[in-house]
Formats: C-alpha cells, sequence, structure tokens
C-alpha cells in the first residue's frame, strides 16, 4: 500500500558557487515532447509539445498535448497532459498532432490537429488557465476536413488582426475574427515558389523547400515564416514578408537535418533573450517517432535574418537562481534520469525501474537551509538528497515506506544543483519538496508530521490531567 511520508531531514550545505547552471538538451526527459510551441504570458513562458507513445507502433503515435513552463529556462514545471484527441468527440481517438497556443482578452486558445473519417481537421480548444483544461470550442473542425491540414500556428497583428497558417506540403493562411474560433473569409493557399520557399535540395522538380510545422511572428515590423522543409529528412528554413499574408521571400536554411526525419520549429523572445526551440531524436530510448524538444538560444544579425543554428546537447543558461524554499513541485527539473511524469488530476513523478535521479539547477540556500520536507510515496526504497552530482555531497537519506523521522538540523548556504537520487523505490509517487529555515521550518505541502505531533502533545496533555485528578483521587490525596 502506498503510504505518505512528511520529513525532515538533517542537511549539512556547504558553500560551494557553481557556475552558471545550464540546461540540457532535450529539456524534458520524463516524457517523448515532439512539435515545441513557446508562448510567453504573464512573465512565465510556457511550452506546448505533443506526447508521442511509449509504445512503438511503427508510425507517429501521439497520444496527448502537454504544457511546461519556466521562469528561468533551465527548470522546467511539468503541468502534465492538458488535451487528448478523445476530447473532441468528432475527432478519431489516438490522432493527436502538432498544437500552439496563444492568449487573448484572458482566454487561452489551443489549436490542434487530429483527424476524422474525411482527412485532418485543425481543432480549437479554449480555457481560462495557460494549463488547462481545454474544452472544445466549437464542436467541429475550425479548418478541414483535408489530408494536407495540419500543423497550425497563430499570430496576433499589432492592429488586432489575428491569423492561422497550416498546411503540407501547402502553406495555408486564414484571417480570424476577434473570437479566435471563427474564421474571417477564405483559406488562402500561399504561392509555393522557389522564390518563395527556395529549392527542395536533390529535387528540382519540386515547387519549393517548404513541407510543413510553419511558425509564425513579427518582429520589427517584419513577419517571419519559419518551417520544416527540404523533405525527409527535414531541416528548417525561413522566409520573410511586409504582409502576413505574403508574399513570402526565401531567406535561408536555419538549421540542416538531424537524427529525425521530422523537425518543428518554434521561435520566441523572453527576457531580452531570443530562443530557438525543435526536436529531434535526442533521448536513449527514442526513434524516428519518439521524438523530444531542444531549445537554443541565438541572436538576429544585425539586419535581422536569423543565423545558421547547429544541433547541439547544450541548452541555455539558467536566467535566475530557484528559490529552494518554496513550495516546488517535483516535475520541476532541469534534468532526470529513469524518471517518468504521470497525470491523474496531479502531476507526480514516479521511476520506470524505481531507480534513477531528478536534477534541480541552481537552487539558492541563501539564508541557511535547516530542514527539507517532502510530499512522496513509496512501498520501499529510498531517497537520497546531493548536491551538485548523483553521486555527490549526501546531505540526506530517507527510508521510503519507513516511519517519518526527525532529527537536528545544520546550516548551509550556497548556490548548488540539487540531487533527488532514488534507490528500489517501489510504486514511487513524488510530488512536491520544500527547504526551510529557522524561521520558517520546511512543514510545506499536505504534511502530515505537524498533526501528529500536535495529536502527541494533546494526547500528553490528556495524560498529564489524568495523573493529576484521577490518579490523585485514587491516592485519596
Amino acid at each position: 500500500m502506498k503510504k505518505f511520508l512528511s520529513l525532515i531531514l538533517a542537511l549539512s550545505l556547504t558553500i560551494a558557487l557553481c557556475t552558471a547552471a545550464r540546461a540540457e538538451n532535450p529539456i524534458v526527459q520524463t516524457a517523448f515532447t515532439p512539435d515545441p510551441a513557446p508562448m510567453v504570458y504573464d512573465g512565465r513562458l510556457y511550452l506546448y509539445t505533443g506526447e508521442d507513445s511509449e509504445e512503438d507502433n511503427g508510425f507517429y503515435n501521439m497520444t496527448s498535448w502537454r504544457c511546461y513552463s519556466t521562469v528561468d529556462m533551465v527548470n522546467w514545471t511539468d503541468h502534465g497532459e492538458i488535451m487528448r484527441p478523445e476530447d473532441f468527440e468528432w475527432a478519431d481517438p489516438g490522432s493527436a498532432w502538432a498544437c500552439q497556443c496563444i492568449e487573448r482578452n484572458g482566454k487561452f486558445y489551443l489549436y490542434v490537429t487530429v483527424t476524422n473519417s474525411g482527412g485532418r481537421n485543425i481543432g480549437v480548444a479554449v480555457s481560462d488557465s495557460p494549463t488547462g483544461p481545454f474544452k472544445d470550442a466549437i464542436g467541429g473542425p475550425l479548418c478541414g476536413p483535408n489530408w494536407l491540414y495540419i500543423d497550425p500556428t497563430v499570430m496576433i497583428d499589432d492592429d488586432g488582426q489575428a491569423y492561422l497558417y497550416f498546411g503540407n506540403p501547402n502553406a495555408y493562411c486564414c484571417k480570424l475574427n476577434e473570437d479566435m474560433i471563427t474564421i474571417d473569409g477564405e483559406i488562402i493557399q500561399q504561392e509555393m515558389t522557389t522564390e518563395a520557399f527556395g529549392l527542395r535540395p536533390f529535387q528540382s522538380d519540386a515547387p519549393s523547400s517548404y513541407t510543413e510545422g510553419p511558425w509564425i511572428y513579427k518582429r520589427n515590423g517584419l513577419y517571419y515564416l519559419v518551417y520544416a522543409s527540404g523533405g525527409v529528412p527535414e531541416g528548417i528554413s525561413y522566409s520573410t514578408a511586409e504582409n502576413p499574408m505574403g508574399p513570402w521571400d526565401f531567406r535561408g536554411v536555419i538549421m540542416e537535418p538531424g537524427d529525425s526525419t521530422t523537425i518543428h520549429p518554434g521561435i520566441i523572445d523572453y527576457k531580452g533573450h531570443s530562443y530557438f526551440f525543435y526536436h529531434g531524436v535526442l533521448l536513449e530510448r527514442g526513434g524516428w517517432n519518439k521524438r523530444s524538444t531542444a531549445i537554443m538560444e541565438f541572436k538576429y544579425n544585425d539586419d535581422g535574418t536569423i543565423p545558421h543554428i547547429m544541433h547541439t546537447e547544450a541548452g541555455v543558461s539558467q536566467l535566475e537562481n530557484l528559490n529552494p524554499y518554496e513550495l516546488q513541485q517535483a516535475s520541476t527539473m532541469s534534468f532526470s534520469d529513469g524518471m517518468r511524469s504521470v497525470t491523474d488530476g496531479n502531476v507526480y513523478i514516479t521511476s520506470a525501474d524505481g531507480s534513477g535521479y531528478i536534477k534541480v539547477s541552481g537552487a539558492d540556500f541563501s539564508g541557511g537551509a535547516k530542514s527539507f520536507s517532502a510530499d512522496v510515496f513509496a512501498d520501499s526504497g529510498k531517497m537520497e538528497i546531493r548536491l551538485d552530482s548523483p553521486d555527490g555531497k549526501k546531505l540526506g537519506k530517507i527510508s521510503l515506506g519507513g516511519e517519518a523521522a526527525g532529527c537536528n538540523l545544520s546550516t548551509g548556504s550556497g548556490v548548488h544543483d540539487l540531487y533527488f537520487v532514488f534507490k528500489n523505490a517501489e510504486s514511487l509517487r513524488f510530488e512536491s519538496w520544500q527547504f526551510g529555515t529557522d524561521k520558517n521550518p520546511a512543514y510545506g505541502g499536505s504534511s502530515a508530521l505537524p498533526a501528529v505531533l500536535a495529536a502527541a502533545g494533546v494526547c500528553a496533555l490528556a495524560a498529564a490531567v489524568w495523573f493529576v485528578g484521577f490518579g490523585r483521587k485514587k491516592r485519596g490525596k
């Protein structure tokens, strides 16, 4: 039976200032995350992806759409599944393709690709929160059915007019009404010429290099359309225009094909930095249909062109340190090994075989850490807290499946990478954690320990009352 443990661990934190932490590509290891689509809202960067199945059916098997978010570009919080194809009653089960989310007037609109008997469709869902839950907004396709309608990308221009692009092997565009769930006018196919989208390598008879996965945005008055290009295997190219509906001028290749047959771009500015998202076969257990998101920082050239970007395992620098004294979700991490993410109404972290670790980058222990608590369930095994590497200095150990324990604590400080290392943790369910100080002990989350201690105090007081009262009467005093 799963047991809840709320634990206070002795910590001896050495002062060891680390070099600036960096992300590691892929940025998510607990699930496969194809087709990245970033969005900035209220000071936070949200990333929407698909989810390729761990099971290989011989084709692309995307089962849901997921959401992640960050404030430092290195530690990402997994918000779990936000929607499934089955949530569109008119769509075929298990027919998810790429998505993108955008905010307007306090509502969040998720544009997705799903399939039904007539072909592929662009559907739209709506939510009051960037992390969902999302619900079908119109009860049918926004665009489609048409087997060429995939990979929606959406932009709201400075004048408030919204535009939707999608399509393979042609690029289609339409205007959206202010309600974001109806089309204004007709769907227009772009001129698929070499001048607009470049020449497809090794295929002189192909009209253009454009393939699929468009990403539209505006910068300094110029419209950018970035897209998967060149056929299979795909690279990434881009074109620019002075009008959001074209005509487009081909500007060049951004990224050459990598180890995946497909690729999917996303570009966004956040906190003064420009970031380039794409997917590839980046996990050891991955494959051509089990893809993962990577991220690179880049700088535009002085003339506004995008530089050539190389595939790399190195990620981006951490923008700010993480506060370990705030209650943190266990799904917030910069890297992991052997772990999986599960959504069952909440999001929790488990282990594929009972072992593995979670890395949290750049935790700032200014003020002096004195305690630690974790909301973690397991039938057996142990959880170790270490500094700066999976086998680094051990700060404490939790015996999973045992009794809650407490002990005296030592003060420590400094900026460290934290590692939560699990060994033989059967039926693991890790939900949240928090460090504490003298003034604010780490009794966060749904800890049962304070209640246990309070109950013990009440029992002791009751026993004392009984002894002084009833006990004295029995002795005739």
